[in-house]
């Protein structure tokens, strides 16, 4: 039984809301209450009643079942019939008597409704059953409840009688049931009543009672909603405090110091990228032009008509290289601060096949040695953005691919328009060596560079190519995802078709 209550508890869906828990707990308290006062009214009842029909039961004795075989000293024919039929005076109607004789009934009968009429037989017929039980009955004057077949539900009294017999009275409880089953009915109506007041009034005053803590969730809400990754954020106005002696008050209080704490420490993070940023941005503008007098210094020395020893050679060339790569660097630099300073990019319809073309020519050019292909569609693929910039998306995959694949590495250029004309996809795939896989994370952050597994052949960069890469993607509204394995490497640009938002 109580395996079965556990498992039907289980399986019972609890409600997740806490004001759905507190009044579903409010009213299955006050249901236990109901029930235990409920079942408490009724026992005490049917005891009291039970009680007062043993108390009437032991007032009656065993007159009526001794008449039944004893007959008095009368001289009147009314007396005569009632020593037939057994006395039923100051019986009252259903009261039961037998007699027993050596353990089995020799007579039985019931006091009826109309017992006055000289007609009506008392005599009542009962099973081998209701026998048996008879006999079982011990004569110790003390009522017990005995249901017989033929006359459902007995309180019984046994005795002996004067001659070696045993005397049974009972009286129905069929009164006492009747006014039980009205108690329960009673009960069922006016705790049901009481169960849906009370829920429906503990739902408004628990709904009452937590608005402060729905607002506290409604403002948390907003706040999980802004993008707090980066910029200036403005964080939403502060939920409203109650009480604060209350819990639902402690709640709505932290929370607001919280996001008091988080709004100062947002603010000091973008002051401090802008800082970062502006610092980024002056010191690549004012590296420009040392980096260029230094690179043309250089070249003018190279020029020079008189002998230069070989070593000097070497380190003019050197510092020529050098240069250069560096002015790339900062040139690279300086444009992802222009790209996080939100400069506008110019928006224009560019031909996106022609600059496939045009970067895998190059790209085949710096390359030789790797096998290149392109999948263009038949029609030209036109977006809406700066072609300068993506022309340096194009360069920068490509470029990426040549320098960190292997000789003979095949890298195939595809780009295709979705079926809904809401995007263009632009895909470099090569069947190289792989990236690894602990720098996937974060292989669009600046500075990222891979580690020996894939080797360069070509001194290497900075790791601001696929930064730059995401940066201008990003401004013209797009996306790019990476997704890599030993012999395949495919990174997959998503632009949008129309204007970028």
């Amino acid at each position: 039984m109580l395996r079965r209550l556990s498992g039907g508890l289980r399986g019972l869906h609890w409600p997740h809301t806490l004001r759905a828990r507190l009044t579903a707990g409010l009213v299955v308290l006050l249901a236990v209450s109901c029930a235990a006062v409920g079942v408490a009214a009724v026992i005490e009842l049917d005891g009291f009643l039970t009680g007062r029909l043993d108390q009437q039961l032991t007032e009656v004795g065993t007159q009526f079942p001794a008449s039944l075989e004893h007959k008095g000293q009368t001289s009147t024919d009314h007396d005569a019939d009632d020593r037939e039929r057994g006395d039923t005076r100051r019986q009252a109607p259903g009261t039961f008597g037998a007699r027993l004789l050596n353990g089995t009934v020799t007579n039985a009968a019931v006091v009826p409704a109309d017992k006055d009429d000289a007609t009506t037989d008392l005599k009542v017929t009962l099973t081998a059953r209701d026998r048996r039980k008879l006999a079982a009955v011990p004569a110790d004057g003390r009522a017990r409840t005995l249901h017989l077949s033929s006359l459902d539900r007995y309180r019984v009294l046994a005795a002996e009688g004067r001659d070696g017999d045993v005397l049974i009275t009972g009286l129905p409880l069929e009164s006492v049931e009747a006014t039980v089953h009205r108690l329960e009915a009673v009960e069922a109506i006016v705790f049901g009543a009481a169960l849906l007041i009370a829920g429906f009034a503990g739902a408004l005053w628990v709904r009452w009672s937590l608005r402060p803590l729905s607002r506290v969730a409604a403002t948390a809400t907003r706040v999980s909603e802004l993008p707090l990754a980066s910029g200036e954020v403005t964080l939403p106005p502060r939920a409203p405090e109650s009480d604060p002696r209350s819990e639902v008050g402690k709640v709505a209080g932290a929370f607001n110091r919280m996001l008091g704490h988080v709004e100062d420490a947002l603010t000091h993070r973008h002051a401090s990228e802008e800082r970062l940023r502006s610092f980024a941005a002056d010191a690549s503008h004012e590296l420009r032009t040392p980096v260029a007098s230094i690179r043309g210094h250089a070249e003018l020395a190279l020029l020079h008509p008189d002998p230069v020893p070989p070593k000097v050679t070497r380190a003019l060339e050197r510092i020529t290289a050098e240069s250069a790569r560096m002015g790339v660097m900062v040139d690279e630099m300086l444009l992802l601060a222009r790209l996080d300073a939100g400069r506008p990019l110019e928006r224009r319809p560019v031909d996106l096949t022609h600059l496939v073309l045009d970067a895998v020519a190059d790209a085949r050019a710096a390359g030789p040695d790797h096998r290149w292909a392109l999948q263009l569609p038949e029609e030209p693929v036109t977006v809406t953005g700066d072609a300068h910039r993506l022309q340096q998306v194009l360069a920068n995959l490509l470029a990426n691919a040549r320098l960190h694949t292997p000789v003979g590495t095949k890298v195939t250029v595809t780009v295709e328009a979705e079926s809904d004309g809401g995007a263009t996809r632009l895909v470099v795939h090569d069947d190289g060596p792989g990236v690894p896989t602990e720098i996937q994370p974060g292989v669009f952050e600046r500075f990222t560079r891979a580690d020996r597994r894939r080797t360069d052949s070509g001194g290497g960069g900075a790791g601001l190519g696929l930064s730059i890469v995401a940066a201008v993607t990003e401004a013209h509204g797009g996306s790019v995802s990476l997704a890599s394995s030993p012999g395949s490497t495919t990174f997959t640009v998503k632009l949008p078709s129309g204007e970028p938002t």
